[in-house]
């Protein structure tokens, strides 16, 4: 493809360069959010959904995920910083909010005066409740309790004192005990034992609440892959977050076969093609080198990127045709061998085609998945790890209501990117 030279307009000349296809982007399809949202609504029906927008949204960007997300029926959002929480209010985002991972600098008081929802382990009461005596209103907190997975949450020990001294303090009118939670470790291996030891202990843990008086708004163990498979984890919320991205938490399960779609679709354009002899090596430390006389295809993205350095193999779609990443993947830029095409002489060139590193899958296409295995990880963190270097473009956007019926144009402003 070609476009035509400057003018020296420079109306012209920006009209131009925006009708160009963009150097690299992650294209959000925000339909299918919404999609992947009233899927799982359904399968938890009668408990709410609380859409987990943390990482910015797990790279697909905060603001639009979650009003994409509400739009379709969420109930709540979750984050694990105060600041992410401190961020959607001050985009508008009015609905229940929680942040349940803090310091003992995280800002309390911030948090209680926007109206967010504080989870606590036993630690933060104190400084929530310093907090709180120079406002008017009480702290909504939720009690962690921790089941199994090791991490935040009191133990079932020290739960009964967890619980006992947040009564107190609801009492004096200073917090008000609004939810009760745990997170489970191995819900993404259905057939493993410690999901029902697990859920086992927060029944535990919510007949020593109740006996202590309390009365929570919420109780909620849940997380995408135990919504999925587990309705007895269920109780009145469940937390999702892989899911709501459109990908399986389950191996071996692909995300169709949930019945979700992939909302991320990683492309650039092929910046360099060129014909090398056999013997040709690629890239630093040389670890690969042609079998042949070969063609060369260069991709612009790299690990500043978040392209894993380690995903060498990863597959790259150039007109239609997989071709896996050969030699070292480097800062900006990684290598497909495109076989002989003989450039050179006028053979078929790639130069400035679409490549696609991930996307929904459809006809064959590479996703997150495929990267997540080059790369021996998981597809959380392929997705989550693409940098802000990579413009998000947002499609099938809708009006939200406190946009004053404007469409939500996301951190690009622009509507009209296809994947």
């Amino acid at each position: 493809m070609t476009y035509p030279a400057a003018t020296g307009d420079f109306r012209t000349d920006m009209a131009a360069a925006a009708a160009r296809p963009e150097e690299r982007s992650a294209v959000i399809d925000l339909e299918a959010i919404r999609h992947n949202v009233r899927r799982l609504a359904a399968v938890a029906s009668p408990a709410q959904v609380m859409a987990v927008v943390k990482a910015d949204a797990y790279g697909h960007g905060a603001v639009p995920v979650a009003r994409a997300a509400l739009g379709a029926g969420a109930g709540w959002l979750g984050v694990a910083h105060i600041s992410e929480a401190l961020a959607l209010r001050a985009a508008g985002i009015e609905a229940p909010l929680l942040a349940w991972l803090h310091t003992p600098e995280s800002n309390f008081a911030a948090a209680v005066a926007a109206g967010i929802d504080i989870g606590c382990s036993g630690w933060e009461l104190d400084r929530v409740v310093a907090a709180v005596r120079d406002q008017e209103r009480p702290a909504r907190i939720h009690l962690k309790v921790d089941t199994g997975l090791g991490r935040n949450g009191a133990t079932l020990a020290a739960w009964d004192a967890v619980v006992g001294e947040a009564m107190e303090y609801q009492d004096q009118g200073l917090l008000r005990v609004v939810g009760i939670f745990s997170h489970l470790a191995v819900a993404d291996e259905p057939e493993r034992p410690e999901t029902d030891e697990q859920l086992a202990v927060f029944r535990e843990a919510l007949a020593i609440a109740q006996d202590a008086g309390a009365d929570p708004e919420v109780r909620h163990l849940a997380n995408t892959p135990a919504t999925l498979s587990r309705p007895d984890t269920h109780f009145d919320l469940v937390r999702v977050g892989l899911g709501i991205y459109g990908l399986s938490p389950f191996e071996g399960q692909s995300s169709a076969e949930l019945g979700l779609r992939p909302a991320m679709t990683v492309r650039t354009v092929v910046s360099h093609c060129k014909d090398v002899p056999a013997g040709q090596g690629v890239s630093y430390g040389l670890n690969y080198r042609t079998a042949g006389a070969s063609t060369l295809g260069l991709i612009p993205l790299g690990y500043a990127d978040g392209v894993p350095r380690v995903a060498t193999g990863g597959p790259v779609r150039v007109e239609g045709v997989n071709y896996p990443v050969v030699g070292r993947i480097a800062m900006d830029q990684m290598v497909i061998d495109l076989g002989p095409r003989n450039v050179t002489a006028g053979g078929p060139s790639i130069l400035g085609a679409q490549a696609v590193l991930f996307g929904n899958g459809e006809d064959g296409g590479p996703t997150a998945e495929d990267w997540a295995r080059a790369a021996g990880t998981n597809n959380y963190e392929i997705v989550t790890r693409i940098s802000p270097r990579v413009p998000r473009r947002y499609i099938n956007e809708v009006p939200y209501p406190h946009d004053g019926g404007a469409a939500v144009a996301g951190a690009s402003g622009n509507n009209k990117a296809t994947p």
